[in-house]
């Protein structure tokens, strides 16, 4: 035998599957954006210009009232107050500014993150090298690095080496960062934290000005070169014609001197 749960109420019967409007709007989307307008649901307010002056306590009638005379919007900006305060505004520019605003705060927020770098006790020359040169970046982009040195069977038993490794790799990198967290034994591992000099905010500053030192170069590079393509090439006369041209005159008395010879010929022939 089955039976049926059911909720009775005003509206009739409920059941589980139904639990009724008033609870399925439990819960809803709680808007933090400011009223404006007809939105603004009380009797007086204390009005602000769209240039800052202080109009001073009027109904919401007038205010809504001035605010359509100059064809802007009237938003409650001050909601707690007795009365709430209002100002006469542009609010679409207004949400635009305050977007901008806050994707400018998000760019410049500094979020300090540990990166983390594995070694052995008994690492090759070569390796410690690489691994010294991402500590070394790291530290140069404002992170901290925490350093684990790991340990395995008879390694245990000598942690001076972790030891001499991890102090090896503080000096190597002394003029970036400096020992934060000295090195301990965890277990297996033995721990060491580097933080930098230079605070993340600075080195993101640094790095946006390469970025655009760099693209000013390059844009400086493009200008030169579509410059030198433009310019028209000196045009260069042959060298034959050149030739011709100064052979020219000399030809003329070489011309004389052969008719005398045949003229000569001649005469003696006859």
């Amino acid at each position: 035998m089955s039976c049926e749960v059911f909720a009775f109420s005003a509206q009739g019967p409920r059941t589980e599957e139904d639990p009724g409007p008033r609870a399925q709007n439990v819960g809803g989307h709680i808007s933090t954006e400011p009223r404006i307008n007809d939105r603004i649901r009380v009797p007086e307010v204390r009005l602000v210009g769209p240039n800052g002056e202080q109009v001073g306590i009027v109904s919401i009638q007038d205010a809504l009232r001035l605010a359509q005379e100059q064809d802007l919007d009237l938003v409650e900006v001050a909601a707690t107050a007795r009365p709430p305060v209002v100002k006469v505004m542009d609010y679409g520019k207004y949400k635009y500014e305050s977007a901008l605003k806050a994707r400018e705060a998000r760019k410049n927020q500094a979020h300090t993150v540990i990166k983390e770098m594995k070694l052995r006790p008994k690492i090759d020359p070569h390796d410690y090298e690489t691994k010294k040169g991402h500590v070394v970046r790291f530290l140069k982009a404002g992170d901290k690095v925490k350093i684990t040195i790991m340990f395995r069977g008879r390694e245990q038993s000598r942690p001076e080496l972790g030891r001499r490794l991890l102090s090896k790799l503080a000096e190597d990198v002394a003029e970036l960062g400096f020992v934060e967290f000295a090195p301990k034994q965890d277990g297996r591992n033995m721990i060491m934290v580097l933080g930098p000099h230079k605070k993340k905010t600075e080195a993101m500053a640094e790095a946006r000005a390469a970025k655009e030192q760099r693209k000013a170069g390059g844009s400086a590079v493009e200008a030169e070169a579509s410059q030198a393509a433009v310019e028209p090439e000196e045009s260069v006369e042959p060298a034959e014609s050149v030739e011709s041209v100064e052979s020219a005159p000399a030809a003329e008395p070489i011309a004389a001197e052969a008719a005398e010879a045949t003229e000569t010929v001649e005469e003696e022939q006859s």
